[in-house]
């Protein structure tokens, strides 16, 4: 499969949306998870967001397979490549605490409807306490991947091929 767009490598566009839609949708599953009135509304884009990610991330490492087998070897491309399939696990899990999200949502909405309101608030807030430690975890471990195969993509990138001084021209 071809992974370019307009002459650029599909890894370089696609990798600026995994950036900031990955710690973005983590960031709002834990606010789902401890904020009950947003959970009500905001359930629906937070799952649809953790699905889109999921087949991003995955067409993104593709494309950065891809890209490797076009440039010069080097270890930090090396590094950085080993590291790139470290994400999926973490995007799996984003998707798995969407999923429980929306479940406890739709679980929530069906009870109040319900006359006598079945749940006690005890159980409401272990749920709550179980689903702000899950989504606390998934954000934080898929945010610090994250950042860690970019860093390691930039060393690849960037390191020696700049001057820390203005060239002159």
């Amino acid at each position: 499969m071809e992974y370019s767009f307009a002459g650029l490598p599909l890894h370089v566009l696609l990798v600026h949306a995994v950036i900031v839609l990955t710690p973005l949708v983590g960031l709002l599953l834990v606010v789902l998870a401890a904020w009950p009135a947003a959970r009500r509304v905001l359930w629906l884009p937070a799952l649809l967001g953790a699905a889109l990610i999921l087949p991003l991330g995955l067409i993104t490492v593709e494309a950065g397979k891809w890209l490797k087998d076009r440039v010069p070897e080097a270890p930090l491309i090396q590094q950085h490549t080993g590291m790139g399939e470290d994400l999926t696990p973490w995007l799996i899990a984003l998707l798995v605490v969407a999923v429980l999200i929306a479940v406890w949502a739709l679980v929530e909405r069906a009870d109040s409807r319900r006359a006598s309101g079945g749940m006690s608030r005890g159980l409401r807030i272990g749920v709550a306490v179980v689903l702000v430690l899950a989504s606390l975890t998934v954000a934080i471990g898929a945010t610090v991947t994250l950042v860690r195969i970019g860093e390691a993509g930039s060393r690849a990138v960037w390191e020696g091929s700049f001057s820390e001084d203005p060239l002159e021209r």
